[in-house]
């Protein structure tokens, strides 16, 4: 009976496993193709704008909105312990390298993911449930360079530029605390966030979002794009690329984490 179950259990650990790497492999193949309708065929423009103009502008307020948030947050938390400690006077250094290297980029990346994730999904999925991604190709039109190029080209340069706001807008928020709260002057919460922040912390904030757009993207392009099942399944494929979206966000953050921990101080 326990080698049964054993081996039940390996089946379906196995089966887990192949779907993975089957849909890894599909997002690949994706993201290949992207890339090279990239470096092959000349951009449009107004597409490529009309989708920056949706990731950037109209994602720029709730991203700064929860970056500030965050930013008094964090201020408050270390507030609580560090004036124990009487080391208040370091409460801007964590807040500035908390939110350059790891919450500014991961938070605004899972908010775009929600918003323009979704949307992704939804209108290529819906364009998919009711042919007009057939009638592409019909045309002979291929639908990665009319449809994902664009988008996956706003994602990619707009996340970082979205992030540097939020980052500065949180950065702000604990300002905020510190100033009214804690009385740090601003002269003092400046100079120590401008101390504590060297070179790596800033590259470290600007490469992630890079990938994190290159993400949301393949995902929210490639499950839209193998919507089933009419309405309904245009439904589940936003709620697969959006939780999809945020695993491997969540994912390639601790990887890099590693890679420039080990990178920077080895």
């Amino acid at each position: 009976m326990s080698l049964q179950i054993f081996s039940k259990g390996a089946v379906k650990v196995g089966g887990l496993l192949f779907n993975l790497f089957r849909y890894v492999g599909q997002l690949a193949i994706l993201f290949g193709q992207t890339v090279a309708c990239i470096f092959s065929t000349p951009l449009n423009v107004y597409r490529f704008l009309l989708q920056a103009r949706r990731v950037g502008p109209g994602s720029f307020f709730i991203s700064s909105l929860v970056a500030f948030f965050v930013g008094m947050i964090i201020a408050l938390q270390m507030a609580y312990m560090m004036v124990r400690l009487s080391a208040e006077i370091y409460i801007p250094n964590v807040i500035a390298v908390s939110l350059t290297r790891e919450l500014g980029p991961v938070l605004t990346a899972l908010i775009v993911a929600g918003r323009i994730g979704a949307g992704i999904t939804a209108e290529i999925g819906a364009m998919t449930v009711t042919e007009q991604v057939d009638a592409l190709r019909a045309f002979a039109v291929n639908p990665v360079r009319y449809l994902v190029v664009p988008r996956f080209l706003a994602l990619v340069l707009m996340l970082p530029i979205l992030t540097l706001f939020a980052v500065l807008v949180g950065i702000f928020g604990g300002f905020l605390i510190c100033s009214l709260k804690l009385s740090i002057n601003a002269h003092t919460y400046w100079s120590m966030v401008a101390d504590s922040l060297v070179l790596k912390d800033i590259i470290t904030g600007l490469i992630k979002p890079f990938f994190f757009g290159m993400i949301i993207a393949v995902v929210g392009c490639f499950e839209g794009l193998n919507v089933r099942g009419g309405a309904d399944g245009v439904g589940k494929a936003t709620t697969l690329s959006v939780v999809r979206s945020f695993i491997f966000i969540i994912m390639f953050d601790c990887i890099f984490t590693f890679i420039f921990y080990f990178l920077f101080n080895a």
